[in-house]
């Protein structure tokens, strides 16, 4: 039934559902709040958010996901449930789904987005991988004989492929994206100015003055925490340039698999790519200046994506219509779904 199907990216930092026909429907913070004692699942998404370094014993902070694959099958599977029982319209249509999914994940990882979407009552999955969504998110023809680069940075990996013909040519993914900023920023705050900041604050002054090139006007950011030494409340400004100073080396990995992955890609599709530019998408894709350094250092044009940190849950949604041509191969037609269940 045409208008019932759903796309669901379930990313580390956030889970995403879109509705065919409406649009995204949700978009919550992929973290619970579980009573240690009795395992109860008390809060959850932008609820639990808010809880993120204010807990008590009896409660602990858990994401789902780590790295772009689900580490919490229980807490996960139960996270969906809950937000699937939120949209069902009725009890009785059964939806089916696109499901986004990092480009090199093993089997047992596929398998664990398979079960936790189908244990929440959806009778069709299809798998779709992030760089083609962001691409389709992202407005890009991808069924074309053409080459088209898609970096897309998230919360706990950064996806990239090129793409052709509606398939991945090549693609690489890395465990480094905005997560591992954060973890970078609290270090060098701890190391610097011998301060404890939490993971809320990290990511409240990456998005406040963050910048991977310099700014042109220097901006500071005032971050809370406790002494390291003394135990006691304690404060510290910190400008752009030292966040800059502190995500600088994470950034650079990023560029350099960038830089590897087109060593190895076929010269006609870097031909295509060299003359297009490279497309970026993802919620890290915002951070002041990443354009500008990719741009510097693969030597192409640089786009950053239209709300880039929405495009892999748009371009999923768009991928609904494929549903039906996974079983019946049409002939001409390609389609960017990778499997389904």
């Amino acid at each position: 039934m045409p208008g019932k199907d759903i796309a669901i990216d379930l990313g580390t930092s956030s889970i995403k559902i879109y509705f065919d026909g409406k649009g995204i429907i949700l978009n919550e913070p992929s973290v619970a709040a579980v009573n240690t004692d009795s395992g109860e699942v008390i809060a959850m998404g932008g609820d639990a958010y808010k809880m993120i370094g204010r807990t008590s014993d009896r409660i602990s902070i858990r994401n789902p996901l780590t790295g772009g694959v689900i580490s919490d099958f229980d807490l996960a599977s139960y996270i969906i449930g809950v937000y699937m029982k939120k949209i069902k319209e009725s009890k009785v249509v059964m939806p089916r789904a696109v499901v986004s999914i990092p480009c090199q994940i093993t089997e047992v990882g596929k398998r664990a987005f398979v079960d936790t979407i189908s244990s929440a009552g959806v009778r069709k999955i299809c798998l779709i991988e992030e760089p083609v969504a962001a691409a389709l998110g992202a407005g890009v023809d991808i069924s074309a004989p053409h080459g088209t680069l898609v970096v897309d940075v998230g919360g706990g990996t950064t996806d990239m492929a090129v793409l052709s013909l509606s398939g991945i040519a090549i693609s690489r993914s890395v465990k480094t994206a905005g997560n591992t900023f954060d973890e970078s920023i609290i270090k060098y705050v701890r190391r610097k100015y011998n301060l404890i900041i939490g993971r809320r604050m990290a990511e409240t002054a990456k998005i406040a003055v963050g910048c991977v090139y310099p700014r042109e006007e220097l901006a500071t950011f005032r971050v809370k925490g406790r002494n390291a030494m003394t135990g006691l409340p304690q404060w510290a400004d910190i400008s752009s340039d030292e966040i800059l100073e502190a995500i600088i080396e994470d950034t650079m990995h990023i560029i350099h698999v960038i830089q590897e992955m087109l060593e190895k890609t076929p010269p006609e599709l870097v031909g295509d790519i060299y003359g297009d530019g490279l497309i970026l998408t993802g919620g890290s894709a915002q951070i002041y200046g990443l354009d500008k350094l990719v741009s510097k250092k693969v030597k192409m044009p640089v786009h950053t994506a239209e709300n880039p940190q929405d495009c892999v849950v748009l371009g999923a949604g768009k991928a609904i219509r494929f549903i039906d041509d996974i079983e019946n191969k049409a002939y001409g037609v390609v389609n960017p779904l990778s499997a389904a269940y």
